[in-house]
This record gives structure tokens, sequence and C-alpha cells, in this order.
């Protein structure tokens, strides 16, 4: 772990010509080329796939074990931006290190689908998921930045309506406040180069519409988290986005859900993508790994005498 490489990261994003922002049909091709500039791995398996009628991509890596589980992944993008295809490069090294099937969602994007959309693209592909034959706890809910929202609102939709929950959840930098209320908005403005408090206020109203009673609604922060799986927060200390992940994990303690939350100094949003040239985010997603392949196996422990 070296300053040098965090430097490198920062200047990266902060000259990257990306705006979260800015005016969607400039930014989404945009974010596509920027996630998409590296060729997927070549042992990367990537297959098509319909979750009744919802776009998805699966991915094993070639060569390797059988896969232990299934995760069900969610992209960033402010929930305007972004497919599973750009998700692919994290995607790909989340099923290497992990040992799972990994499938990313192409859900419905803001502002052409509005709130709810993305949470019921989710509810379905879950939903579609079980219907193949995989079952819950053979499965796991991953989500970054606006997807992590999206996940945690599956999760907390799942349990109000009475239906099996996955081993766990992993949620990596997510945006779960479209209040915009945490303080790190405007504690950390100055040291993340990627999101900003205006940038995101624009896309809550895409996603959330007007007002600050439809921007809480779909904020999953204030859902209630009991009957959750373990969970795993990841975060850098340079993100606006800081307060919400650890609101949230203070939240899961206080509903009795068994969290961890993991902070990483000096890191930006979704530091787990630069893993290729940040320490730090490979030795975060080799901790992600860990975490899922122990909650994997947890219900079989639980079977155990003694």
């Amino acid at each position: 772990m070296t300053r040098e490489q965090r430097e490198q990261v920062r200047e990266l994003r902060r000259n990257s010509p990306l705006d979260l922002g800015g005016d969607l049909d400039v930014q989404r091709p945009l974010f596509e080329q920027i996630l998409s500039s590296q060729p997927v791995p070549t042992d990367a398996i990537v297959e098509k796939l319909d979750l009744a009628g919802v776009a998805a991509l699966s991915v094993t890596i070639s060569g390797a074990p059988q896969p232990v589980g299934t995760a069900l992944y969610f992209h960033g993008g402010a929930f305007a931006l972004g497919s599973a295809n750009s998700s692919l490069g994290l995607v790909t090294q989340i099923a290497r290190r992990s040992g799972l099937r990994v499938v990313t969602v192409d859900y419905r994007l803001a502002p052409e689908h509005p709130a709810p959309a993305a949470a019921t693209d989710a509810v379905t592909c879950y939903e579609a998921l079980l219907d193949s034959g995989v079952g819950a706890d053979e499965l796991i809910v991953i989500g970054e930045s606006a997807g992590g929202g999206v996940a945690l609102r599956l999760l907390t939709s799942l349990v109000a309506g009475n239906r099996p929950v996955p081993a766990g959840a992993v949620l990596l930098s997510p945006w779960v406040d479209l209040t915009l209320a945490g303080d790190s908005m405007t504690t950390r403005a100055s040291v993340d180069v990627a999101v900003n408090r205006e940038a995101l206020a624009r896309r809550v109203l895409d996603y959330a519409g007007e007002g600050a009673a439809a921007a809480r609604e779909h904020s999953p922060l204030f859902d209630d988290l009991h009957g959750l799986p373990p969970t795993l927060v990841q975060v850098g200390t340079h993100e606006t986005l800081l307060d919400d992940s650890i609101r949230l994990a203070s939240r899961l303690a206080a509903a009795d859900v068994s969290v961890i939350l993991d902070i990483t100094a000096e890191v930006p949003h979704v530091f787990q993508g630069f893993a290729p040239i940040l320490d730090e985010g490979a030795l975060a997603l080799d901790r992600a790994g860990q975490f899922v392949r122990t909650a994997l196996i947890q219900p079989a422990r639980d079977l155990l005498p003694g």
C-alpha cells in the first residue's frame, strides 16, 4: 500500500471527463467508455441471461473450481448511468476472489424509468434466480454506489414480503440516503474528486422526483432493517458518501443484524474498482471474498451439533 498508488488513482479521477451530474446524452456513453476501457480477462466466461424479462450477464472464471454460490450484482451510476457490461471489470475481480458466479443486472435507469423501477427489477431478478433452482442460502447480494441502494431496498422488500433472504450482502460505497443528509457531503467534499452533492441532487430528481418526502421514500437507509442477512459495508474516507455507510452500519447493528463496517483510509468512491493498480482495492476485495465464503457456509455450520 503506497501513497503513490493512491495519488495515481486520485489523479485519474480528478482528470476524468466524467461528470456524474452532467447531461445524460453525453455522460452515458462516456461512462460506458471509461469503465469498459480495459478488456475483460480472457479467462472470464461471460454469458447473457434473461431473468424474467430483465437482461443480465453471468460471469465465471474458466478453470476455477465449481462456484460456491451465486452473487446478484447491481452496478453503480447514480441510478441513471451504467450497465451490466460497464460493471464487468469489477465483477470479474469479485468472481475471481470470491469463487462465486456473479450475475450483474441491467436494471432500468432513470429518468426514463424513475423509482421504483430499479428496485422492482432487483426483486424480479432475485425471484427469477430462486425459480431457476438457486437456493436463497446459495445467494449473495452485492451492490456498488447507487447499486448498493438498489441491493439494500431489495433486501428490505424481501423481509417485508416474508420472502427468503440471501445468505449475505456486500455493499461497496453504498448510496442509501437520497436526502443527502450525511455530514460527509460537506466535510469530505474537498477530498472527493468524483462525487459531489450537486451532481447527486440532479440524479435524485431523475430517480425520485422533487421534494424531501420523495427523496426519503426512496432512501433504503430509513427502511426497517430487521431480519436482514449478515452484511459487509466497505467505504473509503475520501468519499462524500462516507456517512451513508457509517449510518447504515449503525442502523443495521441497532436492528440486530450482523454487520462489518470496513473503512479504508484515503481512498475514493468504489476504490475496489482500482484493484489492479491499488493495493487497498485488491485487499478490500480479498476481504469481501472471505466474507461471502463464510456467509455461504454458515447455514451448514448452524446444523452441526455443539
